[in-house]
């Protein structure tokens, strides 16, 4: 089965948003991951090892709650829209883009950043990782069909796989259609990370605003790909 260019608009709208996002933080914020927020595990271990930033610990242990917040927060809106007949797949992009406004405010209202103690340079933090957990909550929940857009780990093996199978002859049409499923998104998501961090070298956290007009633009068109999940029994 062929990708629907929907899907296929999505995916790498997603990939390059997140690609950028957690670059544009990682160089802001002290080595943040907002969307790999398991990154932060391996960075906590690490400073405590080695400390190199000092009062970063703090900065990198609220992400982890503020992360599972917004997959919390995504996964019981989209219980209650399924509930009620809705699609929730607009909804919870729309929450992500309210929670990345908010990220982009009070990163602009924290510079020049005092350190990674300061309350606002936390909130900010914690605003960044709660909104890319919606974004990594609603690949599971609503977008079964895209590539996931926030951890490429996965989505880089199976593009090796595939292009085992095809240079060894062996591409079958499902290979075919699930290599242009997982490349594209790929490529967006490595393009965003270059742009984020080059980005927020030049503008500071007002570079985020070109993040927010993407979101919202994928935010407002109608997405007849994605179908609201059943309700939760």
């Amino acid at each position: 089965m062929s990708m629907k260019p929907s899907d296929l608009m999505l995916g790498v709208g997603l990939g390059l948003l997140a690609g950028y996002i957690d670059t544009s933080a990682f160089v802001g914020l002290y080595g943040l991951f907002t969307a790999h927020v398991t990154g932060n595990f391996v960075l906590i271990g690490s400073e405590l090892a080695r400390p190199s930033h000092a009062g970063v610990l703090p900065l990198k242990f609220l992400a982890i709650p503020a992360f599972a917040a917004g997959v919390v927060t995504a996964r019981l809106m989209d219980v209650r829209c399924a509930r009620l007949g809705h699609n929730p797949a607009r909804p919870l992009l729309g929450m992500q883009l309210a929670l990345l406004t908010l990220f982009m405010a009070a990163g602009i209202a924290a510079s020049p950043l005092a350190g990674p103690e300061a309350p606002l340079v936390l909130a900010t933090g914690m605003f960044g990782t709660a909104a890319m957990g919606v974004q990594n909550a609603v690949g599971k929940l609503q977008l079964g069909r895209v590539a996931p857009t926030t951890v490429m780990t996965g989505n880089v093996t199976e593009l090796l796989i595939d292009m085992t199978d095809l240079a060894c002859g062996r591409a079958t049409p499902a290979v075919k259609a699930r290599f242009a499923k997982f490349f594209w998104p790929v490529l967006a998501f490595a393009a965003g990370c270059v742009a984020g961090g080059t980005a927020w070298m030049t503008f500071g956290f007002w570079c985020l605003l070109p993040a927010l007009v993407l979101l919202a633009w994928l935010v407002l068109l109608d997405w007849p790909a994605v179908e609201a999940a059943p309700a939760a029994a």
